[in-house]
């Protein structure tokens, strides 16, 4: 099992940008992909954007734009969201998660992002 831990989120007027970071802890060296979701009030969980863990590789959600980026630190075991250009419809709380290769998933406690208009 992975452990996670968010970090970084807060409250943002729209335009600005946060980073939010991602500790994982345990079985780190398992990993395939780790990734961004998010789920705002109301609506369900939705990918933000990952990366795999091995080439660095990643994918992201059309909503993302190119205002958002992921990235890692394999030596540190951190995950990292650089987000910028927010706006209010990116409010919502930020998950880390993480897929093992033998299939095993993980989620850290998620941290809340708030854009103020």
């Amino acid at each position: 099992q992975v452990h996670l831990v968010e970090s970084g989120g807060g409250l943002v007027q729209t335009g600005g940008s946060l980073r939010l970071s991602c500790a994982a802890s345990g079985r780190t060296r398992d990993m395939e992909h780790m990734a961004w979701f998010r789920q705002a009030p109301g609506k369900e969980r939705e990918l933000v954007t990952r990366i795999w863990w091995s080439s660095g590789g990643t994918l992201e959600a059309e909503f993302v734009r190119g205002r958002f980026l992921i990235s890692k630190d394999n030596t540190k075991n951190q995950l990292y969201l650089q987000m910028n250009s927010l706006e209010p419809e990116d409010t919502a709380v930020y998950y880390c998660n993480a897929v093992q290769y033998n299939g095993d998933e993980s989620w850290g406690q998620g941290t809340q992002v708030t854009v103020s208009s």
